[in-house]
C-alpha cells in the first residue's frame, strides 16, 4: 500500500515553492522598472530566449524592479489582477515566484533558491557548485540524450533501465558526473554493462529525525530504493529524502526479500 501525507506550507517537510524550469523562447515577459536591477533581469530574460515587453502587453509572467515599495506593490497588484504571475525584486512577500541563482552547464541547469530569504546565500552556493561541477557536464547530458534509444533497447524494462543509469552515474561509476571525462565512456558503458544487480533488502536503523544525521550510505540508499517499508514512527523528514516515485509502505513487521530492486526496511530506534 503506497502512502501519501499532506502537509501545509511552512510545516516541516513541506516545500515553500514548487521548483520548475520554464521555457521562455519566443514568449513575452513584462519587465517593469529601470536601473541596474532591470538591466540584469533583461539580460537573463533574453539569455533564456524570452522577449522583454512593456507592462501594457499581454504576458504570463512579469518582473518588477521598482525600488520604491509603494510603487512596486501597486505595480504588482495591477499585474496580478490581470492573472499574471509576478516577481518583485527584493520583495519576497510580494512575489508569486522567485528567481534562483543559476549554474549553467547547458543543457544542465541547477537553480538554487532560498524563497527570497537570502540572495547572498544562494549566490554563495552557486559559486560552490560552479567550482564542484566539471565544465563539460553538459557534454555528458547530451551524450546520454543521444544514446536514449540505445539505452531503451539495452534495458527494455523501465526499472532495470533506471537501476543501470543510477549505477553508472554513482560516485566512481563509469559515468560519474563529477569526473572530467565521463562523456567519453557512454558508448563503452552501453557495450560492457552486464546485469543491473540482484534484488536486495537493506535495514536502516534510525535514531534521529534529522536527515543530516543519516550516514552517506543510508542517504544513497534512500535516493535509489525502489521500495521503502517503514515503521509508523519513522518521521516524514526522513521519508522525504527517498525517491519521489519509490513505493512507500507503513508496516510493523519486516518485509520479505524482494523479487527485484532495492527495498529498505526503516526501523525507528529513537
Amino acid at each position: 500500500m503506497a502512502l501519501g501525507k499532506r502537509t501545509r506550507a511552512g510545516e516541516k517537510g513541506a516545500m515553500h515553492s514548487l521548483p520548475i524550469l520554464l521555457k521562455l523562447a519566443g514568449r513575452p515577459v513584462i519587465l517593469a522598472g529601470e536601473g541596474p536591477a532591470a538591466d540584469a533581469k533583461r539580460r537573463l530574460i533574453e539569455r533564456s530566449g524570452g522577449i522583454v515587453v512593456a507592462d501594457d502587453v499581454d504576458a504570463g509572467i512579469a518582473i518588477v524592479t521598482i525600488e520604491d515599495r509603494a510603487m512596486a506593490e501597486a505595480a504588482a497588484k495591477g499585474l496580478k489582477a490581470r492573472g499574471i504571475l509576478v516577481n518583485v525584486v527584493d520583495r519576497p512577500d510580494l512575489c508569486d515566484f522567485t528567481m534562483p541563482a543559476i549554474v549553467d552547464r547547458d543543457p544542465v541547469l541547477i537553480a538554487i533558491g532560498t524563497g527570497g530569504a537570502s540572495a547572498g546565500l544562494a549566490k554563495a552556493l552557486r559559486i560552490a557548485f560552479e567550482a564542484l561541477l566539471p565544465a563539460n557536464l553538459g557534454v555528458l547530458a547530451r551524450a546520454l540524450a543521444g544514446a536514449r534509444d540505445h539505452i531503451r533497447t539495452r534495458w527494455p524494462d523501465a526499472d532495470d533501465r533506471r537501476r543501470a543509469i543510477d549505477a553508472a552515474l554513482s560516485p566512481a561509476g563509469p559515468l560519474d558526473p563529477l569526473a572530467d571525462h565521463s562523456a567519453e565512456n557512454v558508448e563503452r558503458w552501453l557495450e560492457e554493462t552486464g546485469s543491473v544487480g540482484q534484488a536486495r533488502l537493506e535495514i536502516v536503523e534510525l535514531r534521529s529525525a534529522d536527515p543530516d544525521d543519516l550516514t552517506l550510505r543510508q542517504a544513497r540508499w534512500l535516493g535509489r530504493a525502489d521500495r521503502i517499508v517503514h515503521e509508523l514512527a519513522v518521521p516524514s523528514s526522513i521519508l522525504d529524502r527517498a525517491r519521489a516515485d519509490a513505493v512507500r509502505e507503513a508496516s510493523s513487521v519486516a518485509p520479505a526479500m524482494p523479487v527485484s530492486g532495492l527495498t529498505l526496511w526503516l526501523r525507528w530506534m529513537g
